[in-house]
């Protein structure tokens, strides 16, 4: 059997190697945001398995989540230097062109004999694998196989259809869209800071991996292994060898001026990268995973203790006044596109149809707790103050006034009208059986059941509808898209 490397073969082990290297930087990028892996989904300090930041959070001192953020370097993160928002971008566009990199390799497999190269087609291979690893093990190579040896080829059946599928899954279990709609898919792996430590030891064996082959490669000749990748050529000639030689270091070079160039101008011009990042990832997220309805049903005996806050009170004096009172002054103001503008008290939110659910918070750093709430249905709100046809969003102020980075303006954020509707949206005012702690967003705060944390506004002020949002702030529908370059939807 003389399988040969044709081109499409060729080209999709370029590209994925191209995606990978992304995934891997953007990855690393990522991990920053919350440098701690867990296999509890209370995410309680000192519970993680393995932390990647010497940063300690003391109990004597008051500290937030985003005071646990820990900035990597650019040599190795996509972008580096505390960019989340955009290292997310590159992490889901990177994720995009390998998918349809993987389908493109699978049915070239398929539809061919190529599928031989990888799956073994008689137990024989268990016995012959073995052999070949104690021939490694002597620092000896074993018999070529065809066309592999039998401990290669189980190898690399392992990383395409164990180890590839097994990152995509735990990546969907991270989504808040995709846990919230199938709650079983994160139960596969033990919840989803499981999945999230399963999806980092993944990225560690795709690099183990990826040594460990080049360094197969040349124990077993790299020039004639350049050969048959590179041209298609199984025992090339010196001359080939030569060309082969050229192409793969050329592409190399074409590789590294890519990260370089991806790194540099992320940091020199990141409205324009998200810009265009943007346009590739939000339309995905939009049709597949946005509309997906929550459907999280958690018990009381699953509530995190004393969970993790973020981002801290606002420091204004009417906030201030205001929640020295308990808030009875406050009137929640609801405006804009709407038939019946409407003014209500805390005590008459209170008194509109409440509703209770206990439901898991997803933060954008990566940690994770559950909480019971407690709070008006927005529909509800809806149906009261009756939207006209040209509302298309909901523009949520608050009192936040962003005191800890002065002269960035007052935190904001939109959501889709659409997602007014969903059965676990709520405007919550209590948080496991008390008043919502100023901490946690007093005196009201969003909870948006299949989005992630930074959409779920705290110390709320006002909702207004809207039939845009390009002229508020920055034009990008939220504080944290306008600027830390997040994604206005956040259902991944």
């Amino acid at each position: 059997m003389d399988l040969g490397f044709p081109l499409g073969i060729r080209l999709t082990h370029a590209f994925n190697l191209v995606f990978l290297t992304l995934l891997i930087r953007s990855g690393i990028e990522i991990l920053g945001g919350h440098p701690m892996l867990y296999f509890n989904d209370h995410c309680r300090p000192g519970s993680e398995w393995i932390r990647f930041t010497s940063k300690r959070m003391f109990r004597n001192l008051r500290w937030t989540a985003e005071d646990e953020k820990q900035p990597y370097t650019s040599w190795v993160a996509l972008p580096g230097r505390d960019n989340l928002g955009l290292g997310r971008f590159w992490h889901f566009v990177a994720v995009i062109g390998w998918l349809m990199t993987g389908v493109v390799y699978v049915l070239l497999l398929f539809t061919g004999e190529q599928w031989r190269r990888l799956v073994p087609t008689s137990p024989d291979v268990f016995s012959h694998a073995w052999v070949a690893a104690v021939a490694y093990l002597r620092f000896d190579l074993p018999p070529a196989g065809d066309p592999y040896n039998a401990l290669q080829q189980l190898t690399y059946f392992a990383v395409v259809f164990v180890l590839a599928p097994l990152q995509i899954t735990t990546g969907l279990a991270m989504s808040p869209a995709i846990a919230g709609r199938f709650s079983w898919i994160p139960r596969l792996f033990g919840g989803r800071q499981a999945a999230r430590s399963l999806h980092f030891l993944g990225l560690i064996a795709f690099v183990a991996f990826a040594v460990h082959h080049v360094a197969l490669v040349i124990a077993h000749g790299l020039l004639d292994g350049l050969g048959a990748i590179v041209l298609g050529v199984e025992a090339p000639t010196a001359a080939q060898r030569a060309v082969a030689a050229a192409i793969g270091l050329a592409f190399l070079a074409a590789l590294v001026a890519l990260h370089v160039w991806a790194t540099r101008r992320s940091l020199q011009d990141p409205r324009a990268v998200q810009d265009a990042l943007q346009r590739i990832v939000d339309p995905v997220q939009a049709r597949l995973l946005q509309p997906l309805t929550s459907r999280q049903r958690y018990r009381s005996q699953d509530i995190t203790p004393d969970p993790r806050p973020n981002g801290r009170p606002p420091r204004n004096q009417a906030y201030v006044e205001l929640l020295e009172r308990g808030f009875i002054d406050w009137r929640f103001e609801i405006d804009g596109l709407v038939e019946n503008p409407l003014s209500l008290t805390l005590a008459e939110l209170r008194s509109l149809a409440p509703e209770h659910q206990i439901t898991q918070h997803k933060c954008i750093q990566g940690w994770s707790y559950t909480a019971a709430w407690e709070g008006v249905p927005l529909r509800v709100l809806l149906e009261r103050c009756r939207p006209d046809s040209r509302a298309r969003y909901i523009l949520f102020r608050t009192f936040d006034e962003k005191w800890e980075e002065p002269g960035h303006g007052e935190y904001y954020s939109v959501i889709d009208l659409e997602l007014a509707g969903a059965p676990q949206t709520l405007l919550a005012y209590e948080m496991n059986g008390v008043p919502l702690p100023s901490a946690y967003g007093a005196p009201l705060r969003l909870r948006l059941e299949n989005q992630l944390g930074y959409k779920m506004v705290k110390w709320i002020r006002s909702m207004e509808l809207i039939a845009r949002y390009d002229d508020i702030g920055a034009g990008y529908g939220g504080w944290r898209a306008d600027r830390l370059h997040y994604s206005r939807i956040a259902p991944i």
